[in-house]
């Protein structure tokens, strides 16, 4: 591989205007497709298996206003006062009577009134679904709520009564952007050296992000993958090309010619670079295998991303290269200049690591088993109005209702009975209702609504508990545990659905495939390894490692959202973790470790292939290789940290996860334990059966070819 990737590189450096105009064309084409091509991101998700999913297509199929967008006004007289004082009734029926006007709105419900008689609400059902309510009719019903104010009344919106066009944000992508910068001028001494990789990342970025908006056209997503990519495309794309130009300018400085030093960086570094991005793009791949469309869409419209920041960084990269010539011989020399004579803070720890080995092992394996503990007591729950920000109107009519109607009432289950065709719905759905109404968590059930054929039926019940408490967890699961012999009984099948029911089953669904999906990656990922490294012991220390990495940041993830420790420092809301997020921590951040796996430990590699002793080549290979290793995972915890300044929960957490996850790993996993550990090996790190030497392809990462042909 490395002699391919030599070539490459050297054919990229010399016809450097050829590649560039070719990257100019694909740019030109991504835009070209996204303008031509795109179509609507759309929030909604299927379940395909889950009872929830079932039930919503039927009800799709034969009353399908039941599935149609619904959101809510809600009233609120000042504290002491009531909703029937003075002009406050005719105000109210002046907003019901102006928000049945707007476009699209089938039917507003008449107001329905709290006991203390201070909050009220009413129900807007449209004829179609969110993603197709016509435009400009959120903001009608919105606007109709003015006339309310003079009769000092509190009006919020609710559900699909929000506007929820996303903000435009930014501020936390340029103040990461903004950190990296910073952090490779400080780290090469030259603002051209600092400036190639963030230029680079920018068209890998802008090509992955126009097909992704391209592909809408094509396929749904949700518009959370857009943040994703965004986000994980900018840190894999500033790494890459900063390892390469890193081991470009060590070449230079070491007497190459430009276009040699070139070849060799994509020779050696790059060939890091394929297996690095290799695993990433294995892990969000892998999302597959949880069965879910929209988080199957993400992880390969992410894993894209990655795929084009690694063409970038082979092919673009070293035509900037060229480009820039010997100028970036100019700025910090640490490799033969005045500095290499001088031990680096990196090569003190490491001889400091290695010297301990055994402590350095016991004091980070515990210490960060201790950061897992709190991982013990997560608690799924889907985002919504609940963990929206307090002065956002969704949020406090979330807060209003709960507190004039009970907090069961923010998410009710919805029994579908299904007589089938031919059948006749109306007793069984009686039956149902008066059952499930007397369980103990349950407030009261609504009466049946049946379709004109009157073969199907729904029930409302209310729940006594919140959407995301595990008494309401609890209580669909008793339902459902009863229906398996009541179905005989009323001679009708019943199904629960709705949002809650919903989100329990999506987060059961990931839940369930959380270990499958992690024994996916990390066998596909120990294979790649192996290949790599030739080892059996360095890919088992790589996933040991990695395993302790995700214990600690789901634990300190659940410390910081589920438990509030600085959640105001942080400006974050209590409330349960997104089910999405452990699954996708887990994917995103065993690529991005096996990066710095990779990037570290192959450069231990190539002192040991090259003839250094164990102990050696762990020490000379963590000093050429740490302070880039240190930059990079810098840049990336910069730019993942910027996304924590995001509104969205899910965008919050996401960003928090990865960039805690990267520090841990790159500066207690990878540059603690895994040298300790290498040490403690000795030659045994790099033993490989003789049989399956031979069956494993040879890639020579580490560039022992291209030194002898040096030679």
């Amino acid at each position: 591989m490395a002699t391919v990737l030599y070539h490459l590189g050297r054919t990229a450096f010399r016809r450097r205007k050829t590649v560039l105009a070719l990257w100019l064309v694909v740019i030109v084409g991504a835009f070209a497709a996204a303008a031509t091509l795109s179509g609507s991101f759309t929030e909604s998700s299927t379940m395909p298996g889950t009872e929830s999913q079932a039930a919503a297509d039927l009800l799709d199929e034969r009353l399908p206003q039941a599935n149609g967008a619904s959101g809510r006004i809600v009233f609120a007289a000042p504290t002491g006062e009531r909703l029937t004082d003075g002009t406050r009734p005719a105000a109210i029926a002046d907003v019901v009577a102006g928000a049945a006007k707007a476009p699209g709105v089938a039917s507003v419900s008449e107001p329905q009134t709290s006991e203390d008689g201070r909050i009220a609400f009413s129900e807007v059902t449209w004829a179609a679904s969110a993603e197709t309510i016509p435009e400009g009719s959120v903001t009608a019903v919105q606007a109709a709520a003015e006339r309310a104010h003079d009769a000092d009344l509190q009006v919020e919106f609710g559900g699909d009564a929000v506007d929820t066009e996303p903000s435009p944000g930014g501020t936390g992508e340029l103040i990461g952007l903004g950190v990296a910068a910073l952090v490779m001028t400080i780290t090469f001494g030259s603002l051209l050296a600092a400036g190639l990789p963030l230029l680079t990342a920018v068209v890998g970025v802008a090509v992955g992000i126009a097909g992704i908006i391209a592909a809408t056209g094509l396929f749904d997503m949700d518009p959370t993958v857009l943040t994703v990519a965004l986000m994980l495309g900018l840190a894999v794309s500033i790494d890459y090309a900063l390892f390469i130009i890193s081991r470009h300018r060590t070449h230079l400085f070491e007497g190459m010619e430009p276009e040699e030093a070139a070849a060799r960086a994509v020779g050696t570094a790059g060939s890091a670079v394929v297996f690095a991005g290799a695993t990433v793009m294995i892990a969000l791949a892998s999302l597959t295998v949880v069965g879910i469309p929209f988080m199957t869409g993400m992880g390969l419209a992410a894993a894209g991303t990655v795929a084009v920041a690694v063409l970038v960084s082979l092919t673009l990269v070293p035509a900037m290269l060229g480009f820039a010539g010997m100028r970036l011989a100019k700025g910090k020399n640490f490799d033969t200049g005045r500095r290499a004579t001088r031990p680096t803070m990196g090569a003190r720890w490491v001889g400091l690591v290695t010297r301990h080995r055994l402590p350095a092992v016991l004091v980070t394996v515990v210490a960060l088993s201790a950061l897992a503990i709190p991982a013990l007591d997560m608690r799924l729950g889907q985002s919504g109005d609940s963990t929206a920000p307090p002065e956002e109107t969704n949020r406090k009519a979330y807060d209003l209702l709960g507190a004039g109607f009970g907090p069961g009432f923010n998410g009710p289950l919805t029994l579908v009975v299904d007589a089938g065709t031919g059948g006749s719905a109306k007793a069984a759905a009686t039956v149902v209702a008066a059952e499930f109404g007397q369980l103990e968590d349950v407030v009261a059930a609504g009466a049946p609504v049946l379709n004109e054929e009157g073969d199907t039926a729904i029930v409302s019940l209310t729940p006594r508990s919140g959407p995301s408490t595990e008494a309401t967890k609890n209580l669909v699961g008793q339902i459902r545990d009863r229906t398996d012999t009541l179905d005989d009984e009323v001679d009708a099948e019943v199904l629960v659905t709705g949002p809650t029911a919903a989100n329990i089953d999506f987060a059961d669904r990931l839940s369930s495939a959380l270990l499958p999906y992690l024994a996916v990656i990390v066998g596909l990922a120990f294979l790649l390894l192996m290949v790599a490294f030739r080892s059996i012991l360095v890919p088992l220390t790589a996933v040991g490692g990695f395993l302790l990495t995700i214990g600690a940041t789901l634990g300190a993830l659940v410390a910081v959202f589920q438990h509030g420790t600085f959640a105001a420092q942080l400006a974050v809301e209590q409330a349960p973790i997104v089910p999405v997020l452990p699954i996708f921590t887990v994917g995103i951040l065993f690529g991005l470790a096996m990066d710095y796996q990779v990037f570290l430990v192959s450069r231990m590699r190539e002192e040991h292939v090259h003839g250094a002793e164990p102990t050696r080549a762990i020490t000379e290979g963590f000093r050429h290789g740490a302070r880039v290793v240190t930059g990079a995972a810098l840049i990336m915890a910069a730019v993942f940290s910027g996304f924590i300044l995001e509104e969205a929960a899910i965008i919050k957490s996401i960003g928090f996860a990865l960039a805690f996850g990267i520090l841990v790993d790159a500066f207690v996993v990878r540059m603690t334990l895994i040298p300790a550990l290498l040490a403690m090996l000795g030659r045994r790190a790099w033993w490989l059966p003789r049989w399956l030497s031979w069956l494993l392809p040879h890639v020579d990462i580490e560039g022992a070819r291209l030194a002898k042909r040096a030679g």
